[in-house]
């Protein structure tokens, strides 16, 4: 008895030895994923083409808006639609718009900046109601720029806020003043639980399109200044907003990066020149963009870097200068009178920005 009892424990023994092992390999294999994965920049990658692509029928969304409907509004080719964002080194989840959904019950989604938000927020818009058709929905848009989108069986809301500046501007014309270290509508971005911030897109207007008449930051007032330099003075000035009123821990916070425009075909073309996007069809192929990164960006990402809880950065920039084919164009709202090579067809690359979101939101 005393020999069995013996032989027991030493099997005994062995099991859990053997047990331990094997939890000791799987966690060093885990943390060899692990580390692959926090390694890989999803934003760092190439366009595939992939025919399961798109990710829904610009058709079968009811409310999208006229100005990104290129196939609606006559656009013959259909490459466009069939690009698959693919990082370098790792792969990102397929956007799930039920899954989106169930993540999202009871909660606030905002999108706060300028059209190219408004292009996001359609975006996202659509593929969910893609996920669900069936689901119920109610939809409103405000004079003040907010738009609402509600789903009552997800108790789930995706809005927009039109605020292409971010900071102020008071006063009517002729006396119209950007302040650009003042903030006075953020208390809109706190009922939100998660927030996505995007500005650049007018800070280049001048004259009739130009929606303000001078500037003031410190003690200082002027009639203009370097665009890029009161880009850098309100991206502060929101960043340390941010800082201060968001709780990190209840709310979560991220800048969409800077959206290019394809004005100028110098900018991807060998030839040079000064095309647009008109005639585009094909992404520029590879992982490089030849103007090199954006000035805009290089500011965004040099902010971020000095918060005291830095919003994660859902860098678009390099993915979306090389999808030169992917504006509307003259299937745009303006038509052949004024293309668009600064939105984006939907569907089309806003929706691999929102797929990168969900991977930021629920898979990072």
């Amino acid at each position: 008895m005393m020999r069995g009892a013996a032989s027991s424990g030493v099997v005994a023994v062995m099991l859990m030895m053997l047990v331990a092992l094997n939890q000791l390999e799987s966690a060093t294999a885990n943390d060899s994923l692990s580390s692959n994965k926090s390694s890989c920049n999803i934003y760092r990658g190439s366009w595939v083409y992939d025919n399961a692509y798109p990710l829904y029928d610009s058709n079968s969304c009811p409310f999208i808006e006229r100005q990104f409907n290129c196939k609606s509004n006559g656009r013959p080719d259909r490459d466009y639609l069939k690009y698959r964002w693919q990082p370098s080194g790792c792969n990102i989840p397929r956007f799930n718009g039920l899954d989106f959904l169930e993540r999202l019950k009871g909660k606030k989604l905002m999108f706060v900046g300028d059209s190219l938000s408004l292009n996001q927020w359609q975006s996202l818009t659509c593929l969910l109601h893609n996920a669900s058709p069936k689901a119920k929905f109610t939809m409103t848009r405000s004079p003040s720029g907010l738009s609402i989108f509600f789903f009552p069986a997800y108790n789930a809301t995706i809005m927009f806020s039109r605020n292409a500046f971010l900071v102020d501007i008071a006063g009517a014309p002729p006396k119209r003043m950007m302040k650009l270290d003042s903030i006075s509508t953020g208390s809109l971005w706190k009922t939100a639980d998660v927030l996505v911030f995007n500005s650049w897109h007018w800070w280049l207007h001048t004259g009739r399109k130009q929606p303000w008449d001078a500037v003031e930051y410190g003690n200082v007032t002027v009639l203009d200044i370097d665009r890029l330099v009161a880009y850098e003075k309100a991206i502060r000035t929101w960043a340390m907003w941010i800082d201060r009123n968001i709780d990190h821990s209840k709310t979560k916070v991220f800048f969409q990066g800077v959206s290019p425009d394809h004005a100028q075909s110098k900018d991807w073309s060998k030839q040079g020149g000064n095309g647009s996007c008109i005639g585009e069809t094909k992404p520029v192929m590879g992982s490089n963009y030849p103007a090199g990164p954006h000035p805009a960006e290089v500011v965004v990402e040099k902010v971020i870097k000095t918060m005291k809880n830095p919003a994660r950065l859902i860098d678009v920039t390099l993915m979306s200068q090389l999808r030169k084919d992917g504006h509307p164009s003259v299937y745009g709202f303006g038509g052949h009178t004024t293309p668009d090579c600064s939105h984006w067809c939907l569907a089309g690359v806003p929706d691999s920005w929102n797929q990168l979101l969900y991977s930021e939101l629920f898979h990072s």
